[in-house]
């Protein structure tokens, strides 16, 4: 069996409340109007009764007559019946026993009595309730045709606001469904910050963070392609040699560095794509000039600087370099970017500019982190492993930039005398 739907669950549970107020409401109305026509009549009999004993008390009884259906009856202490006006109004004797000073009303079928002590006896007076009983009868009648008329007249009210309540719920849940791993645009729908539109507020937030995951993927996939194209050009290229010349030496040297190089960076992309913040050196002195200088003849960059000599893993700070002269020369030409090194107190200050765009001010707070996207086309990958290895050497990156002029700057601890031994 299916399950109930939302609207019909909604309709079904207000239809029964509107069922148990509307038979509770008729009920309580007709125990009033009951409990109304019944007191009246009591308190006018209490009240007869009480007149009929100060009468008899001051010798007054002849001028009593029984009018407005107000019947008089005279019992002796005993219960007995001395004087009966009306028969079938008789009361038995067990009714009358106990009887006290303070007139009481009990209700017989078909009649009411009150009775009060005089010095004759019980003077009972009694009333037919059949008015009463008729006019209960006809509020019952015209109770039980107003519950047959509003009770579908509320169902079909009821029904209408299940169907409104309901529907952008619907709707929303439509477009949910219409929702794919190709189709993650968010809802459009405008609601009110209630229940429903908070609801229809956290899938779109659910939808764009899918979204930016998806192109995230996307770009990674890119970025990593990018990062392996290079040493793989290099390593297939010497592979070639080596076919031709299987003696050459330096060429299967530089072929299983090359190979080497490309195992740590896949380690390297894979660790930064689970978020891991270790990062394994290979430590040595490395002579920054000459490493700054390589990178920079690779990508045909200008180069100025000192010596400088920090303790790192060259491999790691050579890929460090190339991702921040690959993001600038994406973003000026090689014309545009210049590479300078220098001493800056017990660290070595090396700067990559460019005279690119710049990059724009909501991006520089999370410009390094992974695949925040770069005004170059870039997808900041490189810029977050440049920082992730600028850091596991004890340095950092920062960055300046305005239109014209952006700055790359890596601080990097100097190598210390005695270190190197």
């Amino acid at each position: 069996m299916p399950p109930l739907s939302f609207r019909l669950r909604l309709f079904l549970s207000f239809s029964l409340l509107w069922l148990l107020f509307l038979v509770g409401a008729l009920y309580l109305a007709g125990r009033g109007v009951e409990r109304a026509l019944r007191g009246h009549l009591e308190r006018g009999l209490l009240e007869d009764a009480r007149k009929a004993a100060e009468a008899y008390q001051k010798g007054l009884s002849g001028s009593l007559i029984a009018t407005g259906g107000v019947y008089l009856h005279l019992y002796a202490e005993d219960g007995e019946p001395l004087l009966l006006t009306r028969p079938e109004h008789r009361l038995e004797p067990e009714a009358l026993r106990g009887a006290g000073e303070t007139p009481r009303v009990t209700f017989r079928e078909g009649f009411a009595a009150a009775w009060a002590r005089t010095p004759l006896g019980l003077l009972v007076l009694t009333q037919d309730t059949a008015p009463i009983d008729l006019a209960l009868a006809a509020l019952r009648r015209s109770l039980v045709e107003a519950f047959f008329l509003l009770f579908p007249v509320g169902v079909g009210l009821v029904y209408l606001t299940a169907r409104l309540a309901a529907r952008p719920l619907e709707e929303a849940a439509r477009e949910i469904a219409r929702r794919n791993p190709e189709r993650l645009e968010p809802v459009p729908l405008t609601l009110p910050q209630d229940e429903f539109g908070r609801m229809v507020k956290a899938v779109n937030g659910l939808l764009e963070a899918l979204k930016e995951a998806k192109e995230r993927e996307r770009a990674f996939l890119a970025e990593a392609s990018h990062e392996l194209r290079t040493p793989l050009t290099v390593l297939l290229g010497h592979l070639d040699r080596l076919s031709r010349n299987p003696q050459d030496e330096e060429a299967l040297r530089t072929a299983r560095a090359t190979a080497e190089r490309m195992r740590r960076l896949v380690e390297d992309l894979l660790a930064l794509a689970r978020g891991e913040a270790g990062w394994s050196l290979n430590l040595h002195i490395v002579d920054l000039e000459a490493l700054a200088k390589e990178a920079a003849q690779e990508y045909g960059v200008a180069f100025q600087g000192e010596g400088a000599e920090v303790l790192g893993d060259p491999d790691r700070l050579l890929q460090m370099l190339r991702n921040l002269l690959a993001n600038g020369v994406r973003a000026a030409g090689k014309e545009g970017v210049w590479v300078r090194l220098r001493r800056d107190g017990g660290l070595a200050l090396l700067e990559v500019e460019d005279r690119g765009p710049g990059i724009p001010e909501d991006l520089l707070p999370r410009l390094f982190q992974r695949f925040a996207r770069g005004p170059g086309g870039g997808v900041g990958l490189g810029l977050a492993i440049a920082q992730a290895i600028a850091k596991a050497h004890g340095g950092e990156i920062s960055v300046e930039s305005r239109p014209g002029r952006t700055v790359f700057r890596v601080r990097l601890p100097l190598l210390e005398e005695g270190e190197a031994e």
